[in-house]
């Protein structure tokens, strides 16, 4: 048996995923079945499933977000999205390689889904952040807070440090926020924000919060806060073209 979860919004769409892969795929075992995201990421932390069927149009968080609440490392269950976005959209899924079913969905599909997940486990995390770029820019990230997971406007955020493992997340009011995440994990899922600028192995800088910059002792990055960044050599021509092409 393998264990599954269905993270869905809709009550309806919920009791008929459920029903029909109990019919019809004696081998999978719903495990959990969550209204949100958020409870999603919690079952599955919980119950670390073989597979989660999850909903891409839902309140608050879209299904994609999903690589902003693990680590590359953590993403090791198959995932199948479900969704009833139109045929342009599903490019977007096909581009990158990620399984999807087209709501209402089809019997036939389902298992071919199925098929395909216990012949072919894919690595999963970098096909959907491209999928999500393919279909929308990123203006939040998620990170844990005690029980619950804080969404972050990414227009409040100064900069992030890399500390290790663990990654500071300044924003604009002072507040620091620490988690246990990499900073190449914020930097994938920045990439498509275009006020974001990787200046240091250490550091993510936000371009607005930006006062001045000056090339001396190796370069080094002034913020509204007077808050000093170290710019690495190697990345001092790519900044000053970034700022250049900046309309202000």
């Amino acid at each position: 048996m393998r264990k599954a979860i269905i993270i869905e919004d809709e009550t309806r769409a919920q009791i008929y995923l459920k029903g029909i892969i109990e019919m019809h795929i004696p081998t999978i075992e719903i495990c959990a079945v969550c209204d949100d995201l958020p409870s999603g990421v919690i079952a599955i932390r919980k119950q670390k499933p073989d597979l989660v069927f999850l909903d891409i149009e839902m309140p608050k968080y879209n299904g994609l977000e999903i690589v902003n609440f693990f680590d590359e490392t953590e993403l090791n269950f198959g995932i199948i999205f479900t969704t009833a976005y139109n045929q342009y959209a599903i490019q977007a899924f096909k581009t990158s390689a990620l399984d999807y079913l087209l709501k209402p969905i089809d019997i036939d599909e389902l298992k071919a889904c199925i098929n395909r997940y216990e012949t072919k486990q894919k690595t999963i995390s970098e096909n959907i952040i491209k999928a999500n770029q393919l279909l929308q820019p990123n203006t939040k990230i998620a990170i844990p807070d005690g029980n619950n997971l804080l969404m972050i406007d990414t227009n409040e955020i100064l900069y992030l440090k890399a500390d290790n493992s663990y990654t500071s997340i300044l924003l604009k009011n002072g507040k620091t926020h620490v988690t246990s995440r990499f900073l190449k994990n914020f930097e994938d899922h920045l990439k498509n924000n275009s006020n974001f600028f990787r200046c240091h192995k250490s550091y993510i800088i936000n371009i607005d919060y930006v006062k001045s910059y000056s090339k001396s002792n190796g370069g080094t990055i002034i913020l509204n806060n007077d808050f000093e960044i170290p710019v690495s050599q190697d990345k001092s021509d790519e900044l000053i073209a970034f700022f250049n092409k900046i309309e202000r």
